[in-house]
């Protein structure tokens, strides 16, 4: 009987603990959260809830490797352990993050406690081999109180607090207050980063797609045929389903894609996902794309983030993508907006040259919202300039606006670059975007955006 408890005591333990540092785990945690607000409301208590996040962990990772940030993960927890009070609770939820509780304790107090834990963290000088590092700590602090809803929302409000506490600087301390306008922002960004994340692993992000047409102005591109006025040309737009089955706009999560560096994965499951859809569409319709005249196939504009050019081995993805998918590039153009492109020159250049060389055409999205937009222009290799959607709309009502888009066309077409004009949401903007030159549109008025079927 001894035995059996000794191995039920030991598998207790090692379900609720970190293997690496020993303290509890995220579920434990949970759980004493759990308790802590049922506390609270059944006694009128006050506790606070603490979640840390490293600083500078990733160069010790980087630099001397996993086992020298294992064993710096030990040291700061035990160093941790020591400023805390026995009856409080530490925990380490994941990767670099911690999470602490202090039982009744008022705010006044408790950021006392934090600030010598972190004060301690930033003193302590953690050595390798021949190496010294310093590393230091963001954390998130919220009370928790009989007004609290549940664990989930009380974890969402400090992981907000803690990722405010990392962007305004390293080793700094925020507390959560529900009247804070950026830490709700924050907060509101971290529940769409979870939404993503779900989205992306369930596959619940769907292509659509609107069409762009020809004016019939000017010189037409020679990969481009019209066909009874209209062309086959699309761009790819990207909708979520969320949990209810309703569309998502990507205005709502794709802020949070950028702030959250997540751009790279949503880029690369667009570019998979079409090329896919593509390559099936080829088979089933027996077209053999590679040997097909491309003037006869549909053209596909997909946009590009500036954290997709800056990632290391994205070229190789792309090339990848068209091998595998036996994909044509020139039915294929990328877009990139202006600010990206200016923000990320050296970076954007090489990636067009070595696609357009393939034969992919690009476009500057956004064309004109940028302080030095023809500087640049004949610096990058595009095909299409896309005008900013904040001119377009204000062409016919608006005489400087006309002035801008009618500039705008006619420095591109001397350039021998096609010319696009977006946002177009009536006919009078259509008919006045005809008059000034202006080659292809895109707009409410022309199509609206629907999911795609090849």
């Amino acid at each position: 009987v001894t035995s059996d408890r000794l191995m039920e005591n030991l598998l207790s333990w090692e379900a609720s603990h970190d293997d690496l540092t020993n303290l509890v785990n995220r579920r434990e945690f949970e759980r004493c959260l759990k308790q802590a607000l049922a506390i609270a409301k059944t006694q009128d208590k006050q506790h606070i809830l603490g979640f840390l996040d490293l600083d500078r962990f990733k160069v010790v990772n980087d630099t001397c490797g996993h086992v020298a940030g294992d064993e710096l993960l030990c040291q700061i927890a035990n160093l941790m352990q020591a400023k805390l009070r026995k009856i409080d609770t530490l925990a380490r939820l994941g990767g670099d993050e911690f999470g602490i509780i202090l039982y009744e304790c008022p705010m006044e107090k408790g950021r006392s406690i934090i600030e010598d834990l972190s004060k301690s963290i930033q003193d302590f000088g953690f050595v390798w081999e021949d190496k010294v590092f310093r590393v230091g700590v963001s954390i998130g602090l919220v009370t928790i109180t009989a007004n609290n809803q549940n664990v989930d929302s009380m974890m969402e409000a400090v992981d907000a607090a803690c990722y405010a506490a990392k962007e305004s600087g390293w080793n700094n301390i925020r507390v959560y207050e529900s009247d804070d306008s950026e830490l709700f922002e924050h907060r509101q960004q971290r529940q769409w980063l979870s939404q993503i994340n779900l989205a992306l692993a369930e596959d619940r992000f769907r292509l659509y797609s609107q069409s762009i047409v020809s004016l019939n102005n000017g010189h037409p591109s020679k990969n481009i045929v019209h066909t009874n006025n209209a062309q086959k040309h699309y761009e790819i737009l990207l909708r979520m389903i969320d949990e209810n089955g309703k569309v998502v706009s990507p205005m709502a999560f794709i802020p949070t894609a950028e702030r959250y560096k997540l751009m790279p994965a949503i880029d690369r499951w667009v570019i998979s996902t079409l090329f896919t859809m593509l390559e099936n569409h080829f088979q089933q319709t027996n077209t053999d794309a590679l040997n097909t005249q491309t003037e006869n196939l549909p053209h596909y504009a997909v946009n590009l983030s500036g954290a997709s050019i800056n990632e290391t081995g994205f070229i190789e993805f792309l090339r990848d993508q068209f091998a595998t998918h036996r994909i044509p590039p020139q039915i294929i153009c990328f877009e990139i907006t202006e600010t990206v492109a200016i923000s990320n020159l050296d970076k954007a250049i090489q990636l067009m040259r070595e696609f357009k060389y393939m034969g992919c055409q690009f476009a500057l999205d956004d064309f004109g919202s940028g302080m030095s937009s023809f500087t640049y222009l004949q610096t990058l290799p595009v095909d299409y300039l896309k005008i900013d959607g904040s001119f377009v709309k204000d062409v016919v009502n608006n005489s400087v606006a006309e002035a801008i888009v009618g500039s705008i066309n006619s420095i591109a077409q001397e350039m021998g670059i096609q010319t696009i004009a977006e946002f177009v949401a009536s006919e009078a903007i259509l008919a006045k975007i005809r008059d000034l030159g202006v080659n292809y549109a895109q707009g409410y008025s022309i199509d609206k955006p629907s999911q795609l079927i090849l």
